[in-house]
């Protein structure tokens, strides 16, 4: 009698994370982060690392963020296909943003959990400003900043595919 069962490896876990600025988003990145054989890939310490310097504006933010996406998109593959799940601390705000993440789970083949932070305009700004304040996160924005980005934030839908988590 054969002893060696194999056992069924569990798919590791793509977490991404949606909501406006100063929500919550890294917060719930490091809670989420510190599950076993999980690591976090941080948006804003890639680009204060790579671009710091590059980015005065939400366009040179844009533009140094598609560059960041377009390095990380196999290495993420990579991670995930060696079975460390990851938490993805980039915004899934945009359908492009979540189309490219989409293209990620795919290629892997990993479980997704979308963590949507339903979180109000002026919570996030309260909390925009005092992490300002406090100048211990890489980047600041401006109340006129977070305006323009939150243009273009756009909830999760269910079509888009994601197994979608709702904080309020």
């Amino acid at each position: 009698m054969n002893t060696n069962t194999p056992v069924e490896a569990v798919r590791p876990t793509l977490h991404l994370l949606c909501g406006k600025i100063a929500s919550g988003k890294s917060t719930l990145s490091a809670k989420l982060g510190a599950a076993p054989g999980t690591i976090i890939v941080s948006e804003d310490t890639w680009l204060a690392a790579l671009y710091k310097d590059e980015i005065h504006s939400v366009a040179d933010y844009v533009q140094c963020a598609s560059r960041l996406k377009n390095a990380m998109k196999p290495h993420l593959i990579s991670l995930l296909n060696a079975g460390l799940s990851v938490v993805l601390d980039f915004p899934a705000n945009t359908p492009a943003n979540r189309e490219w993440m989409m293209g990620i789970i795919t290629a892997s083949g990993a479980n997704n959990c979308l963590h949507y932070l339903r979180v109000s305009d002026d919570i996030c700004k309260a909390r925009l400003r005092a992490r300002n304040a406090e100048g211990a996160h890489d980047f600041s924005a401006t109340d006129e900043e977070f305006e323009i980005i939150t243009r273009y934030f756009a909830e999760p839908l269910a079509d888009e595919g994601f197994t979608i988590i709702e904080y309020s």
